[in-house]
């Protein structure tokens, strides 16, 4: 029984933990932010050249984690890491809920796919 209390007191450290490691992003704060990722990204951050990924209308969460792996190199691309290690941990919630906020052009296997 107290092994369960331990897991279970465990598990909540750790979601209070990652949810305040993770602030709340600024879209308005995160427009004046992004001059640097719109060459390769896009404007409206629906990238043409298929080499750069599309991310508007990503999650916020998943753009957010994206960014802090390629700054800590748990992700390998040098222009990326670059980019990454000049960002603070607001300037990373910022820009991922800017492009988060935008329309996404991404589209779905509907149409794609064989039944």
């Amino acid at each position: 029984m107290t092994r369960g209390i331990a897991l279970t007191a465990i598990a909540a450290l750790l979601a209070l933990t990652a949810t305040s490691s993770m602030a709340a992003g600024d879209p308005a704060a995160g427009a004046k932010k992004v001059a640097t990722c719109v060459a390769c990204h896009g404007k409206d951050g629906n990238a043409v050249d298929p080499q750069y990924p599309r991310l508007a209308g990503q999650y916020a969460d998943y753009l957010a984690q994206s960014l802090h792996e390629y700054k800590d190199g748990r992700r390998n691309n040098a222009i990326m890491k670059g980019f990454a290690a000049t960002l603070s941990d607001q300037d990373i919630s910022d820009i991922s809920a800017y492009f988060s906020s935008l329309p996404t052009k991404l589209q779905g296997l509907e149409g794609h796919v064989q039944d």
